[in-house]
């Protein structure tokens, strides 16, 4: 497996799951960051799908992007996190990624 600092040199495109326009939250500042720092940024939530957030239009999976994406970047309770697993296995993501604090040991071994 490769280290993290690899992998974010590597990685191009980045998918965080767990943006939302109605709070501050982590996903956001994270996403506002990749952003400026010139990833190539997908914004992912299934309720709110279809609204504006950061010049960009939420997404309800990342498997409906169709684009390759190198990393999904999951916020969400370690309780959610099995269906965006699945949803980054059958997009063909290169790298699921759980912040720290997120942990799911089943959905980690999917992985």
């Amino acid at each position: 497996m490769e280290r993290p600092m690899e992998l974010m040199r590597e990685a191009k495109t980045i998918a965080v799951v767990g943006v939302t326009t109605k709070k501050v939250r982590p996903a956001n500042e994270i996403a506002e960051y990749l952003i400026d720092a010139g990833f190539d940024v997908y914004l992912v939530n299934e309720t709110e799908a279809g609204e504006q957030m950061l010049g960009k239009t939420i997404q309800p999976s990342v498997e409906s992007l169709g684009v390759p994406v190198d990393i999904v970047d999951i916020f969400r309770r370690p309780a959610d996190v099995p269906p965006h697993v699945e949803d980054a296995i059958a997009s063909g993501a290169k790298v699921v990624w759980m912040q720290v604090g997120i942990v799911n040991e089943d959905a980690a071994a999917r992985a």
